[in-house]
């Protein structure tokens, strides 16, 4: 083997109280708990934002704190971390994002990441890759969702390479540069880049790793690729629709069928012209679909259904991780998906407690625990 530099990331136990808002709150314990921010930085930024702005300029002053004091990694995050609830017309967006793409391979300048533009349909997609530690036991690729980059998952990457595996993180329609760079929109076709990915690195017997909305996305592209063996999915929704509340999703449905415009005019009322989550979500949705309407930009969540994910289709393991207190994702949809999974080799579901610091989105309170959870159960299936 190489000689590599090896980085040492600690993934703290606890879901902390940050900040009153679960809108904050989480977003301060997601960057703690990947190991990439101070305890301290986060508690001082909990005490001082209020809404949106605040979130903004106290992220900065963290980055800006962190650079002089050369803590790389911390300010990387912290540029992210202010990246995060930027809206998408601010000015400002696509400079803290090369911000953070700098200062993080600034931080981890001394490993030896290799970081690849994978050619896919006209656009490239990209992708980073680390080495094993030890004897290579196999590969496992690993994607994100919704809002994430893939060097958001580094710490990771390096935990299951340290355990024996090649590790490809890679970025598909929507996300990070596939989307600031190359001007790319999400799509629920996830086969797609993920064929590239295969293709491009000649891999034939793969795990596969979906955070979030990349749950749902990595079992979509199972479905219609063989050469994943393995599937890992945690934090997502078998039908993202069917996670609404089944009254306003009714209603939501006759009136985007038979009033849009009026649709349209409201939310931009109730969304754009206010702050919180929802307004955040519409917003995000927008940017990452490319879609100047509301509704336009909500079909995403329609077209991610029971029957696009095509769970039928799966046949290799599955792993499905679920926080039992997930404030995003209703806990019914844990079931719903091993359900739906009835010609797969193997389904195993794992429930994350309150008591076991789990219980949130993603394991965000002990990633650690999640990853140790991931790698038994990938070193057992594959004996």
């Amino acid at each position: 083997m190489p000689n590599i530099n090896r980085s040492e990331f600690h993934f703290p136990i606890g879901y902390h109280k940050f900040h009153k808002k679960q809108l904050f709150n989480f977003q301060l314990n997601r960057w703690h708990s990947l190991g990439y921010a101070r305890l301290e930085d986060m508690q001082e930024a909990g005490r001082k934002i209020k809404n949106f702005k605040d979130w903004k300029l106290e992220m900065l002053k963290l980055a800006e704190k962190a650079v002089s004091e050369n803590r790389l990694m911390n300010a990387a995050f912290y540029y992210r971390a202010a990246e995060f609830y930027v809206k998408s017309k601010d000015p400002e967006k696509e400079f803290l994002y090369d911000r953070f793409i700098e200062l993080f391979h600034a931080a981890f300048e001394n490993e030896q990441i290799e970081r690849h533009k994978v050619p896919s349909e006209g656009t490239f997609l990209p992708a980073i890759r680390i080495l094993p530690a030890s004897e290579k036991k196999g590969t496992i690729l690993i994607h994100g969702g919704f809002d994430s980059f893939i060097e958001e998952f580094y710490s990771m990457m390096k935990y299951f390479s340290d355990h024996g595996y090649e590790v490809i993180g890679f970025e598909g329609p929507g996300q990070g540069a596939v989307l600031r760079k190359y001007g790319i929109p999400i799509t629920y076709e996830w086969e797609k880049p993920t064929k590239a990915i295969l293709d491009y690195f000649r891999l034939e017997d793969v795990t596969l790793l979906g955070i979030s909305m990349g749950g749902w996305f990595c079992l979509r592209a199972s479905a219609f690729e063989s050469r994943i063996k393995r599937v890992i999915a945690t934090g997502h929704a078998v039908d993202y629709m069917k996670s609404m509340n089944p009254i306003f999703r009714t209603i939501h449905l006759w009136f985007m069928d038979h009033c849009r415009d009026f649709m349209n005019r409201m939310a931009v009322i109730k969304f754009e012209k206010r702050e919180g989550m929802a307004s955040w979500v519409v917003d995000h949705l927008k940017y990452i679909t490319k879609k100047s309407k509301p509704l336009d930009a909500l079909e995403i969540y329609l077209q991610m259904n029971e029957e696009n994910i095509h769970s039928e289709l799966v046949k290799q393991d599955v792993l499905i991780l679920t926080g039992r207190e997930d404030h995003f994702i209703p806990f019914k949809m844990h079931d719903m998906q091993i359900k739906a999974l009835t010609n797969a080799r193997s389904v195993t579901g794992r429930v994350f407690t309150k008591e076991e610091h789990a219980q949130n989105h993603c394991q965000t309170g002990n990633i650690g625990l999640a990853l140790d959870v991931m790698v038994k159960w990938i070193d057992k299936i594959s004996r």
